[in-house]
């Protein structure tokens, strides 16, 4: 898999959290909120570790 198409898997993944966050907003949620307020959690802490591991600016992934 070449480097582009790993950023592209991750950004469509990272657009998914807006959605999780407006579910979020929703009155009638319940005890769903806990689930879905975890789901954003290990969202963002995989964005982070993935940018982390391969900064925007460094094209040094591998095949």
């Amino acid at each position: 898999m070449n480097p582009d198409t790993i950023r592209e898997k991750v950004k469509a993944i990272e657009s998914k959290r807006e959605f999780l966050v407006q579910l979020l907003d929703k009155p009638n949620l319940g005890i769903l909120s806990v689930d879905v307020k975890q789901a954003i959690e290990e969202l963002d802490e995989l964005i982070d570790e993935f940018e982390f591991t391969f900064p925007e600016n460094n094209d040094n992934l591998s095949n």
